[in-house]
């Protein structure tokens, strides 16, 4: 088990079994009863801000007022109540469920469960990691069927790894089989693993953890013969740096990655996350500053490391704040040469309609030039030949983690001899999205 530095989270949790229902409730008791320290102070700010700025008062009269008895004590009466009405009435009632019900200790997650709790890490989930939350959710591993994988394996093992504030189950839905149905149908005795983990935590500190976790399983497994990983938007970034940290560790593993499949991932940022980041930048100058200083801090951060794509321990370690800086200040992380790595992206646009805003926009989360790869800077460049990127046009982000088409791309990718033709260059595949318009975010990126 590894020790804590004062530059690195811990990459592996003591308890590795993923939450039960009881788990659930009582963690989130422990949130309705948390200390609202943080939030006292977060009040105190807006209230500071808003008598500075609206009413023109000083910053040190601002305190005096603060200070004021009638203050105090209408902040004691508005924090007693809501430490009441957490501590004393929605916490006590969710521990008296797990007592009456104590099977919910044995009981796993229900799909809306997990849907719930991948929200929560995907949110917050450094702060649930260290204060030790049942919520947190640690690294597994589940097989196709949605149960933990136990049991030998053999053969050509796949690995699906999730994006941010997802899980292990939506690589499907009711429409669409997903990219893992379709790879089985290969039946070329292959395996579908699919990876769950908390998506708060720093992307090298989840790629860290993968690659031990890949580590062991192929020491536990070792008819273990190929490994293909594939993963979606912060998935195929906590893959690169798991590749990264297992070079460098020289893991076996490493070795036995023959493909690399990345949906949508922000290789070179998120652009929502850069345009939320600019606007709290350019703002600086205006009133409600120290507001947003402290809004900001509430993204967890694995979404901060999205912001450039941030995969190495190195690009966030020595930074003086946590919100980090505008800058893009990564260092490169190649990827291994022997590795078949293809890119897939999504775009709004249409083939045969361009758009300027949409261009950039992307999937709605991610740039195609991004998802693809490309960067004016060599050094950041992912050397992929076209003949190993596909743009689907008509598709936002989450649509192309399922999307059949977007299966079928890979399975010919990683199943050459299923079809003997096999297009070069970047695919395009026109896709009917009903009841959406061009224009809507038209102009968006430029305001």
């Amino acid at each position: 088990m590894p020790s804590l530095t004062p530059l690195h989270e811990t990459y592996c949790k003591w308890d590795r079994t993923p939450p039960s229902q009881a788990d659930v409730l009582e963690g989130l008791a422990q949130l309705f009863s948390t200390s609202l320290n943080g939030v006292h102070e977060l009040i105190q700010v807006i209230n500071i801000e808003v008598l500075k700025n609206a009413f023109g008062v000083s910053t040190q009269n601002a305190k005096n007022f603060q200070k004021r008895p009638f203050v105090q004590k209408a902040y004691q009466f508005s924090y007693g109540a809501l430490q009441k009405y957490g501590s004393c009435f929605l916490a006590p009632s969710l521990r008296h469920i797990i007592e009456k019900y104590p099977t919910l200790h044995e009981k796993p997650l229900t799909p809306s469960l997990h849907f719930l709790v991948g929200i929560l890490n995907g949110i917050f989930g450094d702060y649930l990691l260290k204060q030790h939350s049942p919520l947190a959710l640690p690294m597994v591993l589940y097989d196709h069927y949605g149960a933990i994988q136990q049991g030998e394996l053999a053969g050509r093992i796949v690995i699906l790894a999730h994006g941010l504030c997802m899980n292990h189950l939506t690589w499907s839905n009711a429409h669409y089989g997903g990219i893992g149905e379709r790879l089985l149908a290969q039946r070329d005795h292959n395996t579908m693993l699919y990876l769950n983990y908390n998506t708060g935590r720093r992307i090298s500190a989840n790629g860290r953890s993968f690659s031990n976790l890949l580590e062991d399983l192929v020491q536990r497994n070792p008819r273990i013969t190929s490994i293909d990983i594939i993963g979606h938007s912060m998935g195929g970034l906590v893959s690169r740096s798991a590749l990264f940290y297992g070079k460098q560790n020289m893991y076996q593993w490493i070795h036995m990655v023959e493909n690399l499949v990345c949906i949508g991932s922000p290789h070179h940022g998120a652009v929502l996350e850069r345009f939320g980041f600019t606007i709290q930048d350019k703002l600086g100058a205006f009133p409600f500053v120290g507001l947003l200083g402290q809004l900001v801090n509430i993204r967890s951060n694995g979404i901060l490391d999205l912001r450039h794509g941030s995969v190495r321990d190195d690009d966030w370690e020595h930074m003086d704040a946590r919100i980090g800086m505008m800058d893009d200040n990564r260092a490169p992380a190649p990827l291994p040469s022997h590795i078949n790595t293809f890119l897939v992206a999504g775009t709004l646009e249409f083939e045969k309609v361009r758009n300027k805003a949409l261009t950039v926009i992307g999937d709605y989360l991610v740039s195609v030039k991004s998802a693809l790869g490309e960067h004016p800077n060599p050094r950041f460049q992912l050397k992929v030949p076209d003949s190993h990127k596909a743009v689907f046009y008509g598709l936002n982000h989450f649509e192309i983690q399922y999307h059949s088409s977007v299966a079928e791309q890979i399975t010919r990718w990683l199943y050459p001899h299923v079809n003997d033709y096999v297009q070069e260059g970047i695919q395009t595949h026109i896709i009917d999205m009903p009841n959406y318009k061009l224009e809507d975010l038209e102009g968006i990126v430029e305001t």
